[in-house]
Parts: C-alpha cells; sequence; structure tokens
C-alpha cells in the first residue's frame, strides 16, 4: 500500500556549511540517510522547491520539503493488546509503558511490541511513520510516552522534540550516596567496541541531564532527572559515567554488588530486581492541534514503590542499630 507523504522542515542555522543529505538526516530522523539521499538524487527532497546535490551544503534557514509517495518497508502486524492509555483524542494519545514491553519490532522482537499494539488500537496510524512512535523507552523502562495518531500530530511532536519543548521527568533509584543534585552535559554515542551499549564519547551527539535529589538511604539514592535531550539510553549512561549506576540495570551497573550489612530484604530485593530502576513519571508538550500545554503525570509501579519502602526499612533498621 502506498502512502503520500509531504513534509517541510527548516534548516537550522547552526547547521549551515553542512551537507544536504546529513541536515535532511537531522531534520527527517523517521527515515534513513539512505532513503534520504535517493529522494535527493530523484528530485524528491528539494531545497526552496530547487534541485541539489546530497553533497550541497546549506547555508541555513532554507526549507526543505519532502513529496513523495512510498510503499511501506514493513507491513507490521496489527496485535491485540491491553494499553494503559493516559489520555487520547484525534491528534495524540499518552500511555503508561510497562516494564518488559518492547516499543519497537526489531532484531529478535519481530512482534508483540507497542508499535504492534497501537496499530490494533488505531489501525489509521498505519500511515503514520513508525506507527506514530516520536520517542522511545527501553524495554524495562516504565512510564509516559505519546504518540502521534496523524502525519500532522507526528511532525509537529518531531519538532518540539528537536527543539527541546517537551518536558520529560523521572524517578530513579541509583547506586551510591549523592552529596547533591547537578547536571551532566556529556555527548552519547554507540560504544566504540559494545555495539550495544552507548557511551560518553567526544564524537556522540549532544545529550544533557540534570538530577536532583528526592531522598538518601545507607548506600542508594533516589533521584528526580529530567532530560534536555533524548539519546538512547542517555539517563544509563549519564549516571554510570558520574559513578551512580541505576540499580538493577545489568548493561551498564555491571555485577549485582550487595551493601555491607544490608537488611536480608533488602539483599533479596535486590537480587530480584531484573530491571533499571527508572520510571517516566511525567510528561509535559504543546497539543499539535490545540496548541495549548497539556501535562500528564503517572504514580510509580509496584516494583519501585516495594524498593523505596525495603531501603527505608533498611535505612531505619541502621538508625536503630546505631542508637
Amino acid at each position: 500500500m502506498a502512502e503520500q507523504i509531504e513534509i517541510r522542515a527548516a534548516v537550522p542555522m547552526d547547521m549551515g556549511g553542512q551537507r544536504l543529505d546529513r541536515i535532511a538526516a537531522h531534520c527527517f530522523p523517521d527515515y534513513s540517510r539512505s532513503r534520504l539521499q535517493a529522494w535527493i538524487r530523484e528530485g524528491q527532497l528539494t531545497v526552496d522547491d530547487q534541485l541539489r546535490k546530497t553533497r550541497d551544503k546549506l547555508v541555513g534557514g532554507e526549507t526543505l520539503r519532502v513529496q513523495v509517495e512510498v510503499e511501506d518497508e514493513v507491513r507490521w502486524e496489527a496485535q491485540a493488546m491491553d494499553l494503559d492509555i493516559i489520555y487520547e483524542d484525534d491528534s495524540i494519545l499518552v500511555l503508561n509503558k510497562p516494564a518488559g514491553l518492547v516499543v519497537h519490532p526489531g532484531a529478535g522482537n519481530a512482534d508483540g511490541t507497542l508499535l504492534n499494539g497501537l496499530l490494533h488500537h488505531c489501525p489509521d496510524n498505519a500511515s503514520v511513520p513508525r506507527a506514530g512512535i516520536v520517542h522511545r523507552l527501553d524495554k524495562d523502562t516504565t512510564g509516559l510516552m505519546v504518540v502521534a495518531k496523524t502525519l500532522a500530530a507526528h511532525t509537529d511532536l518531531v519538532e518540539q522534540l528537536q527543539a527541546r519543548s517537551v518536558s520529560r521527568e523521572y524517578e530513579a533509584v541509583a547506586i551510591g550516596v549523592m552529596t547533591a543534585g547537578g547536571t551532566v552535559d556529556k555527548p552519547i554515542g554507540r560504544h566504540p567496541t559494545q555495539r550495544t551499549r552507548m557511551a560518553v564519547t567526544s564524537s556522540g551527539k549532544p545529550a544533557v541531564t540534570h538530577y536532583r535529589v528526592l531522598e538518601k538511604f545507607r548506600h542508594h539514592t533516589h533521584v528526580r532527572v529530567g532530560l534536555e535531550t533524548g539519546r538512547t539510553h542517555q539517563i544509563r549512561v549519564h549516571l554510570s559515567h558520574i559513578h551512580f549506576p541505576l540499580v538493577g540495570d545489568a548493561l551498564y551497573a555491571g555485577r549485582l554488588r550487595l551493601p555491607p550489612g544490608a537488611t536480608e530484604e533488602l539483599k533479596l530485593t535486590l537480587q530480584g530486581f531484573h530491571r533499571q530502576a527508572l520510571h517516566a513519571c511525567q510528561l509535559g508538550l504543546y497539543h499539535p492541534a490545540k496548541d495549548e500545554y497539556m501535562e500528564w503525570t503517572v504514580p510509580l509501579p509496584a516494583d519501585f514503590l516495594n524498593l523505596l519502602s525495603v531501603l527505608e526499612q533498611d535505612l531505619a533498621a541502621y538508625d536503630e542499630d546505631d542508637h
């Protein structure tokens, strides 16, 4: 089935001097670099309605326009799924993602993903890039996601994410006791040798994470985290980089190390917490159709609440022994 696409984007002034294909990849992140290059060669991606070559350098401020009819690369299967939808209208839906749910089909996850469930819930999303998914949460991260239900809403939300006007707040439990909050401003890219991991690397994309302390325990810290950017694994990588990896994060925290003097219940809880302790608790954005600011919050999931409760009991037991 063919899909008619017409999208526009203004070239950021700070990208002046860069090649057209690289700028197009930045402006239209839902399409592969090779597909964008083909559209440029075929005259379906224009600059100020003029034909240009992939290697041409732009000055900034131009308007890129894609006008093309494409066949979907993959026909994803719609699958019935219980979705915890917090808000829905004709343009967007906001949902609370559970742990263990993969957002998008990929290697090893051909179906059973959030995308498959979205196509069952709103079949018209088959004509929206990535079935309307504009940002992701890792498989084992819980919490709020927004999904576009129209191409116009999709374009608007992608622009908001690029402009950093979407507010995303998380709660996390980090290993180690932080003295205070702060900001990590370090670029993130693919790990040079371990392809499943991301890392702070000079060749990475800009990434900014703000964090503040909510509660300190004997060997852990409950933090609130705000994102300016949305890089893959950003919070997990940044907090690990400053030596406060997340509880349960096998990829970035390494082997489980039980804190000395921990209560038996805390030991069992940490051993049984098989996901990163990370929850997207708050999401705010400008509604694409109403042009008004909207915000949603969801409570912490049961496993996260239990972890906090056990950490509080461990601290109380230590204080009692101390006095």
